[in-house]
């Protein structure tokens, strides 16, 4: 059965929803300069065409775009479907065994050490006011109503890859031919540097070691690709 959301359900995004469509984002950019950049040293080290490596660029740029944006929709539509699914057993479930929503509930509230009686006192009135909400939240640790949408993640998705993409893109195009390699290797290092840090800020992690990192790849990427380039 389709699931219905009432008015009070849809709320909007948490904090953390946001943060998690950030990160996403930040990790999207992250793959658009990469992969970008690997093709376009790939051709560069094997043609001097600037017309072949623009194209290349571009087409990778868009392929790569489009690419994560259809996998992030696959993906976010799949969840979403899953957890639609299990408010609607769970809807089911408070009308045909709502005793046993109740003492799952009340034995959450024990497992934080609260008294049986008092768990279940507590228990009966969550279930009174809000049932649907109480037992989603604690049985799946999901707040009802917030669903991430497909659309939305796929065009953060491609926009963000796009965005990533361009760094290496511009660079290795409109620089003067003797600063093309330099200009990119700069290009993509600040740019990857960048997503490090906002990935650690986003994610409560090392900022520093995030940086390193992510420089790190960065260069090596570049590295495999020239010589790969280097062979035909």
């Amino acid at each position: 059965m389709q699931l219905t959301r009432t008015k009070s359900e849809k709320t909007k995004q948490t904090m953390d929803e946001k943060l998690n469509s950030l990160r996403a984002g930040v990790l999207g950019s992250n793959d658009g300069i990469l992969t970008v950049v690997g093709v376009l040293f790939s051709v560069a080290a094997a043609t001097t065409n600037q017309f072949t490596i623009f194209i290349a660029g571009l087409s990778d740029l868009l392929a790569c775009a489009f690419s994560m944006a259809s996998g992030e929709y696959a993906s976010v539509s799949t969840q979403k479907d899953t957890e639609e699914a299990v408010v609607e057993k769970e809807r089911q479930l408070l009308k045909t065994d709502f005793e046993g929503e109740l003492h799952a509930v009340q034995r959450h509230y024990m497992t934080l050490g609260v008294t049986e009686e008092t768990a279940m006192a507590i228990a009966r009135d969550l279930l009174t006011k809000k049932p649907l909400a109480t037992v989603v939240s604690i049985k799946y640790d999901m707040q009802l109503g917030h669903y991430m949408n497909p659309w939305d993640a796929a065009f953060a998705s491609l926009f963000s890859a796009s965005a990533g993409g361009v760094f290496p893109l511009l660079a290795m195009t409109f620089a003067p031919a003797h600063w093309q390699w330099p200009a990119t290797i700069i290009a993509v290092s600040v740019a990857v540097a960048l997503t490090g840090y906002l990935s650690a800020v986003l994610g409560k992690g090392n900022v520093k070691t995030a940086v390193i990192r992510n420089v790190l790849v960065g260069i090596v990427t570049m590295f495999i690709h020239y010589y790969v380039g280097t062979l035909f």
